[in-house]
């Protein structure tokens, strides 16, 4: 492909064209798309790599995405005789009366659904108007930011009036056995009680998963007939799978039986976690230690990540590898959370904090020491860590967990004496056991 210079002095931001423009906005903050077709028709590398990054954004999944390094004309070619996609989004350089030539052609080739969107080099607030007047859907000014190009496409397709999706959040640990499970059930917990937030705890893992077990339920229905009958499942259904366990925590509940395989394909889990979405404004999603299609295909769709972790070889390994082929499948989002679990546990060998995390070039959310007895009296009565001992340090930890994966605060970046400090108080507390 080559390179089309432009020789455009860049000029100051029109206050009025500004005042119409795209805000700049959060990237989380914007919803997936249905299922929808869209063509872009490039003219700069610049331009071609922010539709190639569009086009792998998790909230592009439903959409069909073709891109094509061309001008207005090459559009007006290629649909007089192929139909027209439900967006067309157009890089172009020419001032206004050259584009509305150029669009003519266009015009009459389109469907009267579809929609456009024009990305131009001239910052003119009578141009924005008249493309306006004229069918176009949004007119943004190169440089474009990828949240603003989302943002765009999405102001365009949802409905600004349906009500908002509930965050998704996922645990799923770098190793079998490192606690994933019990620290998403205490997140959850937390985040329905801290909050007050109405929260769904969904348990993924059919054959093995403990949720039902860690919250003293033994519910009829739940994950298994939910996954296996998505032709039934919506919002009136699903509250028939619940399990309530507290006033604002719900429980979807697995079997735990091991009466057939669980084999699944890639977008088995989908209509549930999307039926979730409408139905509480968190989501907890306890997801089995696997690599698969369908693990792939949740992971890189959800709001959040977190992976917990041990601190050993093992862990660190396997952390590392998930880390970077989620830093691909979610190449727009923020890295997962980490979780450091079980530290400082009496006679065992284990990396430090700070050497853990090192290679993963993030900071956790959480180290949690290794006290068995307090885990252990929770699990075998079927109560989160908040119930039995809420004045212990590790509830105040959970606590912070709670806030960080909804968002409501972020984690201080520590510096390495902060986890040195933390690693002797763990050391200590080690050889007193």
């Amino acid at each position: 492909m080559s390179t089309v210079e432009y020789g455009i002095e860049p000029v100051a931001i029109d206050q009025q064209f500004e005042e119409h423009a795209v805000e700049s906005v959060e990237i989380d903050q914007i919803r997936p798309l249905p299922r929808i077709s869209i063509h872009a028709f490039c003219e700069s590398e610049d331009v071609l790599r922010l539709m190639d990054r569009c086009s792998r954004d998790r909230r592009m999944a439903k959409v069909t995405f073709k891109i094509n390094h061309g001008s207005i004309a090459a559009a007006a070619s290629m649909f007089a005789t192929a139909a027209t996609p439900n967006l067309i989004i157009l890089e172009t350089g020419l001032g206004a009366e050259r584009l509305f030539e150029e669009l003519g052609p266009l015009a009459e080739v389109c469907d009267p659904s579809t929609r456009v969107i024009v990305i131009g080099r001239q910052n003119d607030i009578g141009l924005y108007r008249e493309l306006m007047r004229n069918g176009i859907s949004e007119y943004l000014v190169y440089p474009v930011a990828l949240p603003d190009m989302l943002s765009s496409i999405s102001s365009i397709f949802v409905d600004p009036e349906a009500e908002p999706l509930g965050r998704s959040i996922a645990f799923i640990g770098a190793k079998g056995g490192v606690g994933s499970s019990t620290i998403a059930h205490n997140a959850a917990f937390g985040i329905s009680s801290l909050f007050a937030t109405e929260t769904i705890l969904a348990d993924l893992d059919l054959a093995f998963g403990t949720a039902n077990i860690n919250f003293d339920q033994d519910p009829a229905m739940g994950m298994s007939e939910a996954v296996y009958s998505p032709e039934r499942l919506d919002e009136i259904f699903l509250d028939r799978l619940l399990a309530k366990c507290t006033d604002n925590l719900s429980l979807l509940a697995a079997p735990s039986m091991l009466d057939r395989a669980y084999d699944f394909g890639r977008d088995a889990f989908q209509p549930v976690v999307e039926v979730l979405a409408r139905s509480a404004p968190v989501t907890v999603l306890d997801v089995p230690h696997a690599w698969n299609d369908w693990t792939r295909m949740l992971l890189s769709g959800v709001d959040e990540v977190v992976i917990t972790a041990v601190p050993d070889l093992a862990n660190l390994r396997n952390a590392k590898n998930m880390f970077d082929a989620l830093k691909k499948l979610r190449p727009n989002d923020k890295s997962p959370h980490l979780i450091i679990n079980q530290a400082g546990m009496p006679k065992r060998s284990e990396i430090s904090p700070a050497d853990f995390v090192d290679p993963l070039g993030v900071q956790p959310i959480a180290v949690i020491p290794f006290e068995v007895q307090l885990f252990g009296n929770a699990a075998n009565s079927g109560r989160m860590i908040a119930e039995i001992d809420p004045k212990a340090p590790v509830a105040e930890t959970f606590s912070q967990i709670a806030h960080v994966v909804t968002g409501r605060t972020t984690v201080k970046r520590q510096k390495g004496g902060s986890l040195a400090k933390m690693l002797a108080l763990l050391n200590r507390a080690k050889s007193k056991a």
